[in-house]
């Protein structure tokens, strides 16, 4: 193990400012933070409709309107690309 002379000094990586690229990785994109809220909101409100009959989003939006729609119809697509998300994150550490 080589020792330091006065003056030297080992080169360590700074990492209060996040930039190195180990972090950057890890970090989510908004791209995958908000089919992450969907699936969130769609499992609670399948919670609820399982354990007390209780459809929240029909109940903030309407039942049937348009909005509870596209709601569901997010939440849907949400799963969609969470599912092709982990196949290709599985694919990546094998």
């Amino acid at each position: 193990m080589a020792t330091l002379t006065h003056g030297e000094r080992r080169h360590i990586p700074d990492r209060r400012n996040g930039t190195t690229q180990v972090h950057s990785e890890k970090r989510m994109k908004a791209l995958e933070w908000i089919p992450m809220l969907l699936l969130i909101i769609g499992g609670i409100n399948w919670g609820l409709v399982g354990l007390f009959n209780v459809d929240l989003v029909a109940m903030i939006f309407g039942e049937g309107s348009r909005i509870a729609r596209v709601v569901y119809a997010l939440v849907g697509l949400s799963a969609l690309y969470s599912l092709y998300l982990s196949t290709r994150m599985s694919s990546r550490q094998v």
